[in-house]
């Protein structure tokens, strides 16, 4: 099935609009982009106003793994998913890890990370001993062999892309050290798989070429930290 007539909407500096994209890459799927940053967002297609969403030629869908499993079912033949359901439903797993036990559990402390934002210490402590359970819980699934699910590229290496470099940033800023490498991640070993992907290159060049837009917007609005973070959280 090819399903036309797609616009993503959100901005190329979103790590989840960057993980819905590189379904719609890997899918070869013809679609539009139109940017799109926080405060700017149509409630009728994002009703807690995150990005990214997606308009489709039946309405628009909002969060991204939403969007990962649509574009996944129109394109079976991209194998972003197994084909087999239990092997399908282990990669969901992962993805759910990814977002939800590691990224969402980093992202509490962007206000400081990102945007310089002084934050307690006791939710950094609370948030260290998150992360550090969802990366547990991580790493008894994920196979890294050499992909996130095992032998073949799947939606689980959308979420880990867009994901573990930001969280890897995160510990090293706010605790000085790498969180990630401590449970046995080697994240640069897992970026240089993509490398040369032509999907992973495209979507990695319009996230830099985006860097001045976001930074610009973010000055002109004045937007608080801590609302930037939750409205680019578009699990």
């Amino acid at each position: 099935m090819s399903t036309n007539n797609l616009t993503l909407l959100g901005f190329s500096s979103s790590n989840y609009y960057n993980k819905a994209k590189l379904a719609l890459q890997v899918a070869g799927a013809p679609y539009d982009e139109t940017v799109v940053y926080p405060g700017d967002t149509d409630r009728s297609g994002s009703p807690l106003k995150k990005v990214p969403y997606l308009q489709t030629p039946q309405g628009a869908l909002c969060e991204s793994q939403v969007i990962v499993d649509y574009v996944a079912q129109c394109y079976p033949q991209a194998g972003i998913y197994p084909a087999d359901p239990f092997a399908a439903a282990k990669v969901r797993e992962l993805c759910t890890f990814l977002d939800v036990h590691m990224e969402l559990v980093a992202r509490r402390l962007h206000p400081e990370a990102l945007w310089g934002a002084k934050q307690s210490d006791a939710l950094k402590d609370a948030t260290k001993k998150d992360l550090i359970k969802g990366l547990q819980g991580f790493t008894a699934l994920a196979k890294f062999a050499p992909y996130v699910a095992g032998e073949t590229l799947t939606a689980a290496d959308f979420a880990a892309w867009a994901h573990l470099p930001l969280i890897r940033m995160v510990c090293k800023r706010i605790w000085g050290e790498d969180l990630l490498e401590a449970a046995g991640i080697n994240v640069r070993a897992y970026m240089a798989l993509f490398d040369q992907h032509p999907a992973f290159m495209k979507v990695a060049a319009d996230a830099k070429a985006d860097g001045p837009a976001f930074a610009a917007y973010i000055k002109k609005v004045s937007t608080p930290p801590a609302a930037v973070a939750a409205t680019t959280a578009g699990a």
